[in-house]
């Protein structure tokens, strides 16, 4: 099956995809699989240097499996929602127990590995094997919301509709499949993004049905902007700082020095210890886990 779009986004993508190390050729399913779980929420600029020390550090499951899973909190950094960093520590003990230490290339083995929902095995299938799988994450979600159903922006959650209309665009050849998926969230991140599309240099715009109805506004339920300062995430992520920066477990006055507010702070305390991003380490010290 050929439709139309294909040919023009899959040229596109040949001459302007960025050089991006899980892309690469030499790149291993561990490499595809920890850029995945890294991207999700965090831009590719500030992926790209944890994504190098992890894979230095880690360069298989095995590797990361044999440590003990607060070196994964230590390692992830400043990236954000750390707790995908113990899912990854968790998913690649379950692939040294499972599957022989190497990633899965099948969509039902990768589903159930921690972590690991619809989106990021179909993307792990199709980026690190070349299987045929609808890809749907946020970029490729707008530009088929766009191009193919005339709309700005796609549903606030993914609906049978849109999956029905991903896979009837498919390319029945599955390593081709594969390039179509990537270079259509590629065509998301750098062309038709979300606040600001570049038309002018898009492969489609003469076939997109949103630009042919004039771009007409988003008219479905305004979209939510996420607060920051004050919220148990920043305070989650302060505490949890001073103890992924310290060589030794920490007390609890440094805690209490980077966030003042005594209640915030014991909440936001007890649930890093209840996730697992911290264990208690005497009477009132903390440590990684």
């Amino acid at each position: 099956m050929s439709h139309p779009l294909h040919e023009p986004v899959l040229a596109w993508y040949d001459a302007h995809q960025r050089d991006l190390p899980w892309r690469r050729p030499e790149a291993s399913a561990w490499s595809v699989m920890v850029s995945e779980l890294m991207l999700q929420q965090t831009p590719v600029a500030r992926v790209l240097p944890v994504h190098e020390a992890w894979l230095e550090r880690w360069p298989t499951p095995a590797a990361l499996a044999a440590e003990p899973a607060g070196e994964a909190v230590r390692a992830w950094g400043r990236l954000g929602y750390p707790r995908r960093a113990l899912r990854l520590h968790a998913a690649a003990t379950a692939i040294v127990e499972r599957h022989g230490g190497e990633v899965p290339d099948a969509y039902d083995d990768l589903i159930t590995l921690p972590g690991v929902g619809d989106y990021t095995a179909a993307a792990i299938a199709s980026f690190a094997y070349g299987r045929r799988h609808v890809v749907l994450d946020t970029n490729v979600r707008r530009v088929l919301a766009r191009a193919v159903s005339g709309t700005e922006l796609a549903p606030a959650s993914v609906t049978r509709a849109e999956r029905d209309l991903a896979a009837s665009l498919l390319p029945d050849d599955a390593p081709t499949a594969a390039t179509w998926a990537v270079a259509v969230m590629e065509l998301g991140a750098l062309v038709c993004t979300a606040a600001s599309p570049r038309c002018d240099a898009c492969p489609i715009v003469g076939q997109c049905a949103w630009v042919a109805a004039g771009r007409p506004a988003h008219d479905g339920p305004p979209r939510r902007v996420q607060a920051w300062a004050g919220t148990d995430r920043q305070c989650r992520g302060r505490l949890l700082a001073v103890v992924r920066d310290a060589d030794r477990p920490v007390h609890v006055s440094a805690l209490e020095a980077v966030w003042g507010e005594a209640a915030q702070r014991t909440r936001c305390l007890e649930g890093l210890l209840a996730d697992g991003l911290l264990v208690r380490s005497g009477p009132e010290t903390y440590a990684l886990p």
